[in-house]
């Protein structure tokens, strides 16, 4: 087995037993029971059990949507596609995070009671990434727009966004699995996302006309 097999093999195992246990009460003896590992191996390859739970977070803390986007965008780059783009780059990010389905109580538990080693490696990508949607709102919302309605509306982005991420399963069992499996893949769920942001901060059409009859929905 190569180094990267059994660090790889060590991380598959603490992942989940950290999200079940938590930081303080998972220990290396049960993680390595799950890898099919010897104990040594950890502090082999990882120094300790910190440094261990540190390579977990690393591996599945949200990405800088800026390090994807703001390469691509130049001065021509419209506030309106700015925001579609930082969309799409959003919901493919969370999107992601379903090849570790234990990710979401690991970072509640994280979120709750933060150990110090990670905190900041959390914090930095969630604080990189509001700002840098804050930085596309300064250029479509009116420049007297308080920040406290800027945040407000800021928010309103990432729950959308966190929101199509987190109820999967309740809208595969709503809507039935073959709707499902038809519509609510990454790219049409951004692309709605993105419509309807739009659509509200007077950059796109309205959704339904204003005077439209019910029926010509």
């Amino acid at each position: 087995m190569s180094k990267d097999d059994a660090r790889n093999r060590i991380l598959d195992a603490a992942g989940p037993v950290f999200a079940a246990k938590g930081y303080r009460a998972a220990t290396v003896r049960e993680i390595c029971e799950k890898a099919g590992m010897n104990v040594a191996s950890v502090n082999y390859y990882f120094g300790d059990k910190e440094n261990l739970y540190v390579e977990t977070i690393k591996r599945v803390r949200p990405p800088r949507i800026e390090e994807k986007l703001q390469g691509a965008w130049s001065t021509e780059t419209s506030p309106a596609d700015k925001l579609r783009d930082f969309i799409h780059a959003m919901v493919r990010a969370l999107c992601g995070a379903e090849m570790f389905p234990w990710l979401p109580e690991l970072l509640k538990r994280e979120i709750a009671n933060p150990t110090p080693a990670c905190e900041g490696l959390l914090q930095e990508p969630f604080f990189a990434n509001f700002d840098l949607l804050q930085s596309i709102l300064v250029e479509i919302l009116p420049p007297d727009t308080p920040p406290h309605k800027r945040h407000q509306i800021a928010f309103t982005v990432i729950g959308q966004c966190v929101h199509f991420r987190v109820s999967r399963k309740i809208a595969a069992m709503l809507i039935g699995s073959d709707e499902f499996e038809a519509h609510y893949g990454p790219d049409e769920v951004a692309t709605h996302i993105s419509r309807v942001c739009l659509a509200a901060l007077g950059l796109a059409p309205p959704i339904v006309e204003p005077g439209r009859k019910r029926d010509q929905v």
